[in-house]
């Protein structure tokens, strides 16, 4: 057959190509066989187009999902237009087909239905899951947004770099993937947990702002928001202050979702929000702030108190209103606050003579009562919620806060509400080695410098670090970085570590750091959160290309998996059975 037909996209046939024979290839999205002729629509990554053909045994043996390649002459649909599709108005008459590629008759599940399936059974085929175009468009969006945010940095004149893989061990949070070493018996490489050492040794070579989109590797238990391996928007600055990443990671942040959202974005400068503060009011460092649920702290009032239930504890109140909700949503919400561990709650509910009812107010003195109501300066049809307790008082409160806020919704899902936590603890209490552990990054400088390190109780003790938040969700972590060898010792000394573990540890900062290293500072944005909360998956796993399952595996792969004899020799690795 002569060439005089041209090639197209399936989304592209329209009503500039009726009369003229075109050449599509592609899926087989749908067959339906009407005896005398056969209809048929083809699939590719731009749209799907109609084809017709009037004898169907050029089609016989057809499977959905073969691909193949169809030679014909667009017309104009006669009826039946369906101005959904983007081709809705033509269609294409069969001439010739070609099957490039058959598939078998059953398939795993239904290409446009996959997201119906069992996430273990889409991920063992991602490739077919990744042919519904509702998952396929969630990747493109991915490719969009990454090229976006490479726009901004450019503009912004920073520099992308890409810094290397394979590296070493470190302890910097997390566990690391680590890789035996062929040549090195008994030494291991490690992937990164993130770019953390090379990024602040560029700024020590000079480099005044770098970028990359980097991956991190982290031997963690998967969740929603958490997977084995991920990506970042990382970036480091040299000569910075705080302020100046704060300005660079707002525009980031507002730049990218106004582009790719209609959703209100919070103006800037986002709020600053110190995480004392958080952990007070929100009962969280990742407060949500679309939900207006402030947390109270009423403990002053019961110092004195006689009811056994609040002595010598620490006591949270939220105040909503919902008197007139069921006993019985009461019930739900004190079951699932002790589901998740707290000893329990109590609840009082306030009447249009503002009297209190509960089943607590006959164990509280008189002056307690009225202290709760001024202190939180109740109303009729008020309820207050209160949680007493003393270990993670705070944790549960915010659960709570979050609960009600979802139940009474409370919490405005057409907006994106950013916020800045700051001034994290440097040092959190280990009690089970009865130690000072890191609280956040290693690397960040102390508010205060040796001054604090050397006068401080560590608990008191502020990093300059800070966390960018939206909607109740981590979106980025930065720091000031410690770039001063003798805070750096003393730092690590209060955690544990002596001067002999950071000379072995991070060697390659602890003598760059001699030589003239500049004042630092950077965050890491993740990419795939972002892309998450643009476009309202609740699982990272839906916005990742092949991504393993929440247990780790990657099933598609079949990794982990076993090393040959021969391998295991090569890389001076014995494995011990259980026995041993």
């Amino acid at each position: 057959m002569e060439n005089i037909y041209r090639n197209i996209y399936c989304g592209d046939v329209s009503k500039a190509n009726v009369g003229k024979t075109i050449k599509i290839a592609g899926w087989v999205n749908s067959i339906r066989n009407l005896g005398k002729i056969c209809f048929l629509t083809i699939r590719d990554e731009t749209g799907i187009v109609q084809v017709i053909s009037e004898d169907v045994n050029k089609l016989n043996g057809l499977t959905k999902e073969s691909t193949v390649s169809i030679i014909g002459v667009v017309k104009l649909r006669d009826k039946d237009v369906n101005l959904k599709m983007k081709t809705g108005e033509v269609e294409i008459i069969l001439q010739d087909i070609d099957v490039l590629g058959k598939c078998a008759n059953i398939l795993p599940f239904e290409i446009n239905r996959s997201k119906d399936a069992s996430e273990e059974t889409r991920l063992k085929y991602r490739y077919l899951d990744l042919r519904n175009p509702l998952v396929h468009e969630k990747i493109l969006f991915r490719t969009k947004v990454i090229d976006y945010i490479r726009k901004i940095m450019k503009e912004m004149e920073f520099t992308e770099i890409t810094t290397p893989i394979i590296t070493a061990s470190s302890p910097e949070g997390a566990r690391d993937f680590v890789i035996p070493s062929r040549n090195y018996k008994g030494k291991f490489y490690a992937l990164p947990q993130a770019p953390q050492i090379y990024k602040q040794l560029l700024m020590v070579s000079g480099f005044n702002k770098y970028f990359q989109i980097a991956p991190c590797f982290r031997d963690e238990d998967c969740r929603a928001d958490r997977t084995l391996e991920f990506y970042q928007l990382d970036l480091e600055m040299s000569f910075a202050t705080e302020e100046d990443v704060y300005q660079v990671g707002e525009t980031i942040f507002y730049e990218l979702f106004s582009h790719f959202s209609d959703k209100k974005i919070s103006s800037k400068p986002f709020r600053r929000i110190s995480y004392e503060e958080a952990m007070a009011k929100y009962g969280s460092d990742k407060p949500d702030l679309r939900n207006p649920l402030i947390i109270e702290d009423i403990t002053n009032i019961f110092n004195n108190t006689e009811f056994n239930g609040f002595k010598n504890k620490v006591i949270k109140a939220i105040k909503v209103d919902s008197a007139d909700m069921p006993n019985s949503w009461f019930k739900k919400i004190e079951e699932f606050i002790k589901d998740k561990g707290a000893s329990g709650l109590a609840y009082i509910k306030v009447l249009e003579d503002l009297s209190l009812k509960s089943t607590i107010t006959k164990f509280l003195a008189e002056e307690e009562i009225d202290s709760i109501k001024e202190q939180l300066k109740l109303e009729p049809n008020n309820v207050v919620f209160l949680i007493a307790g003393d270990k993670n008082i705070e944790k549960y409160s915010g659960i709570l806060r979050t609960k009600l806020g979802e139940e009474l919704q409370l919490i405005d899902k057409n907006v994106f509400e950013f916020c800045i936590i700051n001034d994290f603890p440097m040092y959190e209490w280990n009690e089970e080695e009865n130690k000072w552990d890191f609280g956040h990054n290693p690397f960040s400088m102390p508010k205060g410098g040796l001054k604090a390190l050397e006068n401080m109780d560590p608990k008191d003790i502020v990093a300059n670090q800070y966390d960018f938040v939206c909607n109740g969700c981590e979106m980025a972590s930065g720091a000031v970085r410690n770039h001063d060898i003798e805070i750096m010792k003393k730092a690590f000394l209060i955690a544990g570590y002596n001067e002999e573990v950071i000379k072995n540890k991070f060697s390659s900062l602890y003598t760059a750091f001699k030589y003239g290293a500049p004042p630092h500072a950077g965050m890491a944005p993740g990419i795939d959160r972002i892309i998450m909360l643009l476009t309202g998956e609740e699982n990272l796993r839906e916005v990742q290309l092949f991504p393993p399952n929440v247990s780790g595996m990657d099933l598609l792969m079949g990794s982990p998996n076993e090393l040959t004899e021969n391998q295991l020799k090569e890389l001076h690795i014995k494995i011990n059975s259980e026995d041993d």
